[in-house]
């Protein structure tokens, strides 16, 4: 079954009413906000990014992109929080390939299979670096 902002994919079976439906509601906002397609995501590469309020409301709000982890700490941040405007903005289509291995484990379950479910070449690189 294709998975898009359009087709949004049913809750897991097994789950109470309410539980499923938060979880499918959940699943659905973060859907919502993905680009058509990861050749839109044209960020930086280099240099400091300041990330607005909105999206670092509870920690850093400057990011050196030369240090591993400062950037790690801003892909994570700008995929939970930003909005359907923001990814573009702020992620790097081949930056995110590159630490989409990595960066799969420190992002939640659910940010985690929407982008895998929508963008399969993440899901298959993160098995080829297995």
């Amino acid at each position: 079954m294709s998975t898009s902002p359009q087709h949004p994919v049913p809750a897991p079976s097994g789950l109470s009413g309410a539980v499923a439906e938060d979880l499918a509601l959940y699943r659905e906002k973060f859907r919502r906000r993905l680009p058509e397609s990861l050749d839109q995501l044209c960020g930086p590469t280099q240099g400091v990014v300041e990330l607005p309020l909105h999206m670092a409301w509870s920690g850093m709000t400057s990011y050196d992109m030369s240090k591993p982890r400062q950037r790690m700490g801003l892909y994570r941040t700008v995929l939970h929080e930003g909005l359907r405007d923001d990814l573009p903005q702020f992620l790097n289509r081949d930056l995110l390939l590159q630490m989409w291995p990595v960066l799969r484990t420190l992002v939640g379950r659910t940010v985690r299979t929407v982008w895998e479910e929508a963008f399969p070449q993440l899901a298959s690189g993160s098995r080829e670096a297995a």
